[in-house]
């Protein structure tokens, strides 16, 4: 099993790869990785509860952890209670002690 951090720095709507993004995290932990989709720049904006985009709910289903940057957060104005279902807030240093513990990582 790898352990695979995939960076989304892109809205959905205005980007028609994101969702190309989350079916590739999909199919790598149906593969039995872990893995972690981390959401940074306007990556975060899709994973407000109102937004209407209705991916990392699956995502999460399928073992995906999904987690919206604190800064990118605060830079947009986005309070954590507005987040979606199964989308966690961290600040970036959990995705720097990834990389450090060996993650493998992808700038979507």
């Amino acid at each position: 099993m790898q352990k695979y951090l995939l960076f989304e720095s892109r809205d959905p709507f205005e980007s028609a790869e994101v969702p190309l993004h989350c079916e590739l995290a999909a199919r790598l932990a149906r593969e039995g990785n872990e893995v972690t989709l981390f959401l940074v720049q306007n990556g975060v904006l899709a994973a407000r509860r109102s937004v209407g985009f209705r991916a990392f709910e699956p995502l999460a289903a399928e073992g995906v952890r999904i987690v919206a940057d604190a800064f990118s957060m605060r830079e947009r104005g986005i309070p954590a209670s507005r987040m979606a279902p199964g989308v966690a807030v961290a600040e970036l240093d959990v995705a720097i002690d990834e990389l450090a513990a060996g993650c493998k990582a992808l700038w979507l």
